[in-house]
């Protein structure tokens, strides 16, 4: 049902994009390191084989969101709302921006007011040489 949900919401964002903004900010790399530094907290949804492939932003929490077939983590949500207040700022990183549209538009829809997604994900910020951090 989950995934149905997260299809329905992606849907909706496909189609309601032109007609309005969408309920969250879509940033850019210097825009996430102001962010960064002003000690916004930072979700890499991506999965543990992208985060060993590519590193992650230095800082960044990682909980993942869907796995490789685009299921939804059933302890996604559960966890993130526990660390995680609606009214507190957060920001949103994948590889190139599409999950993290579709997690933002969820979160919009449950009550979070502040949600920042990186335009492009970790992609562009490798692209733009910007450092990541190994684990």
């Amino acid at each position: 049902m989950l995934k149905s949900l997260i299809a329905l919401i992606a849907l909706a964002g496909l189609l309601l994009g032109g007609c309005s903004e969408p309920p969250y900010t879509n940033i850019d790399n210097a825009q996430l390191k102001t962010l960064l530094a002003q000690g916004t907290p930072l979700y890499d949804v991506r999965r543990p084989d992208e985060w060993r492939q590519t590193g992650v932003v230095e800082g960044s929490r990682k909980l993942t969101f869907v796995d490789a077939s685009g299921r939804a983590n059933p302890e996604f949500m559960r966890d993130f709302v526990a660390e995680v207040e609606k009214n507190e700022p957060v920001i949103l990183i994948c590889r190139t921006g599409n999950r993290t549209n579709t997690l933002a538009y969820e979160l919009a829809a449950q009550g979070y007011t502040k949600i920042y997604n990186v335009r492009d994900g970790i992609s562009r910020w490798m692209g733009e040489n910007n450092p990541t951090v190994r684990f």
